[in-house]
């Protein structure tokens, strides 16, 4: 038990470690620029790329499930002109981040453990640390920009598929009043909501890209240790992302409560 929990601190304090100096290289070398923006846009696309689609099928069903909740909670008691104000709310603080938060961790940060872990496996770390070339200056800095920068994207994404079924549910199914709808999302909803949204979003894309980097930079034992890496970097960054959420929504109601939002 003792072990354990000794090894556990020690692999959390390399990864602490690995994201300190990847995001302070990052900014040095961006603002000398030197930053290999290229290697940036090219991880960026791909996670684009493999993220999108998924985005829009998740938050199709997510936003008619929470119209339809929340429209039967509404009727009930008579505030159905309501329902936009409560479904949106509720996608902005909560769904739309964890939604991104789930999207980069399955598809993202297996392609970066994967990738950074094959290079290990193949010696090709190594061979860079030889030629002098930091693998966390050229590697990992590039993916953690591009994850960083995706993640509120696909959040953005998700709040708008999300909201528009929902107000196709609430409009054509629940016959809500489609003026009523958008009116109260937009008396309730404000922009630091989406703030809010969007830092939890970035917050989540350099969790994930952060623990993936250090779990394929330290992958060993041939294609098992390439798979073995890749589930644990998928598993630590969803569970890294949840337990920061609980932890930046407590903050957020103790410091901005609702009626300041």
């Amino acid at each position: 038990m003792v072990a354990s929990i000794a090894s556990s601190t020690r692999t959390l304090g390399r990864g602490v470690r690995l994201g300190v100096r990847a995001t302070a290289l990052m900014g040095y070398d961006l603002a000398r620029g030197r930053f290999p923006l290229r290697e940036a846009l090219v991880q960026a696309w791909f996670f684009t790329s493999v993220s999108m689609l998924p985005a829009i099928l998740i938050s199709l069903p997510m936003g008619v499930v929470i119209a339809v909740q929340v429209g039967s909670i509404t009727e009930n008691i008579g505030a159905g002109s309501m329902a936009g104000a409560v479904g949106g709310m509720g996608v902005m603080q909560q769904i739309a981040p964890l939604a991104a938060a789930l999207l980069v961790g399955g598809a993202g940060a297996s392609a970066i453990a994967s990738d950074l872990g094959a290079r290990t496996v193949r010696e090709e770390i190594d061979a860079l640390r030889t030629m002098g070339i930091d693998p966390h200056r050229r590697l990992v800095a590039p993916r953690i920009l591009a994850m960083t920068v995706v993640a509120p994207m696909l959040a953005v994404l998700v709040i708008l598929m999300s909201i528009l079924a929902g107000f196709f549910v609430a409009s054509v199914g629940q016959g809500v009043a489609p003026g009523s709808y958008w009116l109260s999302f937009g008396s309730f909803a404000t922009v630091t909501d989406l703030m809010i949204c969007l830092g939890k979003s970035a917050v989540f894309g350099y969790l994930v890209a952060v623990i993936a980097g250090q779990r394929g930079l330290e992958a060993g034992g041939g294609p098992k240790g390439v798979a073995d890496c890749v589930n644990a970097a998928v598993v630590l960054g969803m569970l890294a992302c949840l337990v920061v959420n609980l932890v930046i929504t407590q903050l957020v109601l103790l410091f901005l409560p609702m009626g300041f939002l």
